[in-house]
């Protein structure tokens, strides 16, 4: 309803940037990320033999970071300039020169929502490689443990270049670097 007409309809257009970066970054970081990795947690050590993950306090710790970052991403809308407007893909010249300050909190959720990820990723890759049951070969893993597997190598090699990517928007914001401006 919002988009059907030009003009305000029901919210300000920069509210309306608000919510659909936090809506993004919810989605993406604090809803779809986790219930995969609640869903490989469940069904791996199932799969494969196992009685457990093979790292039940990194698997705690990296499961209640969650709470700490959600929260201070949802915070994030209630500093002074509002929550941050650039949309939850951090588009460069939206997110370097008109974000509001509440970006800082932004990009600190985003690392703390990395570091969980690559948390749940090791204990992924650990359960599966040291726990099978005897007899369990590798090529008698199930496609989903094997999936699994690659997508946790994937999110080891991944997260911390999406850190280092939403870092340096934060310098070119805060600092005055130029990673993402033209020419």
């Amino acid at each position: 309803a919002e988009l059907f007409q030009p003009g305000l309809q029901l919210v300000e257009p920069n509210f309306f940037n608000q919510m659909t970066t936090v809506h993004g970054l919810i989605m993406v970081f604090g809803a779809v990320m986790p219930a995969f990795t609640g869903l490989a947690n469940w069904l791996i050590p199932m799969m494969i033999g196992a009685p457990d993950m093979a790292l039940p306090r990194m698997n705690n710790w990296s499961f209640w970071i969650l709470p700490f970052a959600f929260t201070i991403l949802l915070s994030s809308l209630f500093m002074e300039g509002g929550g941050p407007n650039f949309g939850w893909t951090f588009y460069a010249p939206l997110s370097t020169t008109y974000s509001p300050d509440s970006t800082a909190l932004f990009v600190f959720s985003i690392h703390i929502m990395g570091i969980s990820s690559i948390m749940g990723a090791i204990n992924v890759i650990v359960t599966i490689v040291n726990l099978r049951a005897p007899g369990m070969t590798w090529m008698k893993l199930p496609l989903f443990v094997w999936t699994w597997l690659i997508t946790a190598f994937l999110l080891i090699a991944v997260m911390p270049v999406l850190a280092g990517a939403v870092t340096m928007v934060l310098t070119d914001k805060f600092f005055g670097t130029s990673f993402f401006e033209a020419a």
